[in-house]
């Protein structure tokens, strides 16, 4: 409260900007504060749970440290980044409240949407921080860390695809219903050739594998169909080596691949997969509006944390974290089930990313409505 007292003699352009840089200081470093105390948790578990791996590979210190954790810590604390900014807006919020700052800023005659500019600028400036972060730099540190894990924490990993659907040009269509990336190999493979919506030909063997030397791909029990109106003739074989108008960088493509992708290189990837008609499309899309969502989280979930923590009520801070807590994990668990909803629902995956964003807007809207004046 001493710092308020001294306000008096001031102007007010001056006051106001005493107003702000103290909110920005305090929000920035709250947030500061806790997402480094959260990171410095997260880091204790996740070495107490791989420490068994450690030893048992004999992994070197230096490359734990500078190929995992160095690139672990900016993929955690930016997946988290929203809840943080939330988290650290009801703590200093609801103490300010506490000692009564909030009304003797509001009693000065600043309006609280005039209280509320440094805190957006704040989430704001979060924000634009984690978009860029998570569009440049993250993709680029969880290419090291997923290689580090590749090489040292899964023993035995592969990648299956199952029931996979590849369009490899303008009326020519795959299948596989099953594909292993580090054999390059498939099961019950069909390829057909469409003109007109007639069926030109149509190829199926029950194995496909990858001939890496002769840049080709090798059949087992073909069975080879050719139409020509009405006439269709038939070839049987054991073994069969072709070429097609794909390869198995076509196939490999997995959820944390990208992860790995910049912001353009998502965005071309998409396009290349749709046109493909790739079945993974809504989890690509979801991938990218997420990365644009999440930064416009902040400025919403700071808008509640302010409105809610900035009342002084009976049970102070605690009363105030504890209802912050549980709009944390309603917020999480809406994300959670939007995405199950894109992904395996149908629900369109722009509308899926943005949906938790909306719901909390709106009671956003409402609890501002309800902020003292």
């Amino acid at each position: 409260m001493q710092w308020l007292k001294k306000l008096s003699s001031v102007s007010e352009m001056k006051f106001f900007k005493i107003i702000d840089r103290y909110i920005i200081g305090k929000f920035l470093g709250t947030f500061s504060f806790t997402i480094m105390l959260i990171v410095l948790i997260a880091v204790i578990f996740d070495l107490t749970e791989k420490v068994d791996d450690i030893f048992e590979k004999d992994i070197p210190v230096s490359e734990l440290v500078m190929d995992y954790y160095v690139n672990f810590i900016p993929y955690f604390a930016n997946l988290f980044t929203p809840l943080f900014v939330f988290i650290a807006a009801v703590f200093f919020t609801s103490r300010m409240a506490s000692r009564t700052e909030i009304v003797a800023i509001l009693s000065s005659g600043v309006s609280f949407g005039r209280l509320l500019r440094p805190y957006i600028f704040s989430a704001a400036l979060i924000g634009l921080m984690s978009f860029l972060l998570n569009s440049f730099v993250i993709p680029r540190a969880n290419a090291q860390r997923l290689k580090f894990e590749y090489k040292y924490l899964k023993y035995n990993w592969k990648r299956n695809y199952n029931n996979l659907h590849r369009q490899i040009s303008p009326g020519t269509f795959i299948y596989l219903d099953t594909y292993t990336k580090s054999t390059k190999t498939g099961y019950r493979f069909t390829i057909e050739k469409l003109q007109d919506r007639k069926m030109l030909y149509k190829l199926s063997s029950d194995y496909l594998k990858w001939d890496s030397i002769g840049q080709k791909w090798t059949l087992e029990n073909y069975v080879f169909r050719k139409f020509n109106g009405k006439n269709e003739s038939i070839k049987i074989g054991a073994t069969l080596d072709t070429t097609f108008n794909f390869k198995p960088a076509d196939f490999d493509i997995a959820d944390d691949d990208v992860e790995m992708m910049n912001i353009f290189e998502l965005n071309g990837f998409i396009e290349r997969e749709r046109s493909k008609g790739s079945e993974f499309i809504d989890y690509y899309v979801l991938e990218k509006h997420r990365r644009l969502a999440n930064p416009v989280a902040n400025i919403i979930l700071t808008l509640i944390a302010v409105a809610m923590a900035s009342r002084k009520v009976r049970g102070g801070i605690g009363m105030h974290i504890g209802i912050g807590i549980g709009i944390s994990f309603s917020y999480i668990m809406l994300m959670q089930l939007s995405s199950v909803f894109a992904t395996e629902g149908g629900l369109n995956s722009a509308i899926a990313a943005w949906m938790p964003n909306f719901l909390f807007l709106i009671l956003a809207v409402y609890l501002l409505q309800k902020a003292p004046k």
